[in-house]
């Protein structure tokens, strides 16, 4: 049994306040539940190749001490900042080069956008399989990122 840190009173452990005299109790007591806990290494993998916003999923899961040990689930969570990072490339270095040329030019940079989310959908299923599917130049890199430990 915890006891109040003001007036000794007694309080249980997932008590903020005494009961007693109202001060705020400290929390380094108390365990903090992991977010990811009910979370499978499946559904961590295919949250990290959602178009646009996986590369928050991928920093979650890199940032969680559950999937540390994991290399197959990092090496998604890799794949997919870096396929993320494709995308902004695409999207603001080769796209604004492609609207300035003058005359006629074909919609390279649409093409390479929609490249880019067909394969975000392919990674997805992929990984919706348990598979650990490198892609060419991306996947090495986050091979190369997940043996740097």
């Amino acid at each position: 049994m915890a006891y109040c840190s003001q007036c000794g009173n007694e309080v249980r452990e997932s008590d903020v306040f005494c009961r007693k005299c109202g001060s705020r109790q400290p929390v380094s007591g108390r365990i903090a539940s992991d977010p990811l806990g009910g979370m499978s290494p499946r559904t961590a993998a295919v949250l990290c190749y959602i178009p646009f916003v996986g590369w928050i999923a991928s920093i979650v899961v890199l940032a969680a001490s559950r999937f540390r040990e994991d290399l197959t689930i990092r090496f998604h969570a890799f794949q997919g900042l870096y396929l993320f990072v494709a995308w902004l490339i695409v999207d603001h270095v080769i796209s604004p080069v492609f609207r300035g040329l003058p005359g006629h030019v074909p919609p390279v940079d649409n093409i390479l956008k929609a490249a880019v989310l067909v394969v975000w959908i392919f990674m997805m299923v992929k990984a919706a399989h348990d598979e650990r599917y490198s892609l060419p130049i991306i996947g090495e890199l986050a091979a190369r990122s997940i043996s740097e430990r």
